[in-house]
């Protein structure tokens, strides 16, 4: 069993910043990449930011030179700082982990329940 715990949503003005967290824990044996994907009302989920274990970052166009993604292994959460956030940045924000677990030996995605972000003066 493996739970993810997003924290950090909540309602900002346009050009305000949030930081969202993202936790692991369970019987975790690896974790091989962590992510935020975000969905609209009436939108597909798209992927925002993507932070794997060997370093490598991927962001959305949308939002590239806004948000930051990053992530403290000891703790085995990652984090988006997100940046002079715009009325069309508003969604909910899902985190996700490429994960493998002991007992029994798997891999697969997990997603966490979503923290809602709403920017809007």
């Amino acid at each position: 069993q493996v739970q993810l715990v997003e924290s950090g949503g909540g309602l900002v003005q346009p050009g305000g910043s949030l930081r969202l967290s993202c936790a692991a824990s369970g019987s975790i044996a690896s974790i091989y990449a962590m992510g935020w994907y975000r969905q609209a009302p009436g939108k597909q989920r798209e992927l925002v930011a993507w932070l794997t274990s060997g370093g490598s970052t991927n962001y959305a166009d949308s939002v590239k030179g806004r948000f930051t993604i990053s992530r403290d292994n000891a703790k085995n959460t990652v984090y988006l700082q997100m940046n002079s956030l715009k009325p069309e940045d508003t969604a909910v924000y899902y985190c996700n982990a490429d994960v493998s677990t002991v007992l029994p030996t798997r891999r697969r995605g997990y997603w966490g329940q979503g923290t809602q972000v709403t920017v809007s003066s």
